[in-house]
């Protein structure tokens, strides 16, 4: 009788819009250095709660912001300024298809 293999175990957190992350936090999350985020928060890519740096925190959906925005740059060479106009944008198309949707047309 041959032993099975057995798949390596993955883990993985869920971030709801609730959840609260640092700077430390999100900057891990995204696989980015600290200063790397303020960028994007100076930039208006990301609007923390808070004054300053140590008291920021951040939803769930800052980490799809930043990383959308890291990926603008990484992958098609966009400048943060860009890539907040290419967010700006996509918010705006969603708004728009919800409000569609909430029409009734898709």
């Amino acid at each position: 009788m041959e032993s099975e293999k057995v798949p390596p175990q993955l883990s993985a957190t869920i971030l709801e819009e609730q959840s609260e992350l640092t700077l430390i936090e999100l900057s891990q999350a995204c696989a980015v250095q600290v200063e790397c985020i303020v960028e994007l928060v100076d930039e208006g890519v990301l609007a923390p709660v808070g004054r300053e740096p140590d008291r920021w925190r951040f939803g769930g959906m800052h980490i799809r912001r930043a990383t959308v925005a890291l990926r603008l740059q990484r992958d098609l060479g966009v400048n943060l300024a860009g890539a907040a106009l290419a967010l700006e944008l996509l918010d705006e198309v969603e708004w728009l298809r919800t409000q569609l949707k909430a029409m009734g047309r898709n």
